[in-house]
């Protein structure tokens, strides 16, 4: 008998890309890397063989979606900026530009919150040690949702200028 215990949940830490093919596990390894990574690599831990990896990280590197790096041994890397465009895209696409301006002035508030809060104008500005033990958890937490709402803001405001540019009226 099959075990299926784990069917409907995630797959064990062990195989965490159980169920996907080939093409998959290199994307989903690509993913998760954050510097150069040579074929071989990305192969061992895509669970397949250098020349498949190969062949879909070429793939992957003629959309945009990594980039490669000359050299011995030919490395790859995630392209942030594809999937920063992807994101603004879909912002872009799914929410008006009314819609996508609230959500701007919102994470505005949110940040200039932080700002008087914490008397600094950047999370990088404030000096945890400056906290009491107990508070210095609640300041992390602060500092990282401070941060993503500096990021959110700003992917938030390129995908309301995309919007506004592709509803305005053509004058031809």
């Amino acid at each position: 008998m099959r075990d299926d215990t784990h069917r409907d949940g995630p797959p064990p830490f062990d195989r965490p890309f159980e169920g996907e093919d080939t093409k998959q596990r290199v994307y989903s390894t690509i993913l998760q890397t954050r510097e150069p990574m040579a074929v071989s690599e990305i192969a061992e831990r895509a669970n397949c063989s250098d020349e498949s990896a190969r062949t879909h990280l070429s793939f992957y590197a003629d959309l945009g979606i990594v980039i490669r790096h000359e050299g011995r041994p030919v490395r790859y890397e995630r392209n942030d900026e594809y999937f920063e465009w992807r994101r603004v895209n879909e912002l872009a696409r799914e929410h008006t530009v009314e819609e996508l301006q609230i959500r701007v002035s919102e994470l505005t508030d949110r940040i200039e919150t932080y700002c008087e809060e914490y008397d600094a104008d950047s999370p990088a500005d404030v000096d945890v040690l400056e906290f009491d033990a107990a508070q210095i958890d609640d300041v992390y937490v602060d500092l990282g949702d401070w941060a993503t709402a500096i990021e959110e803001r700003r992917l938030h405001e390129r995908a309301r200028r995309k919007a506004a540019g592709s509803t305005a009226p053509s004058h031809g």
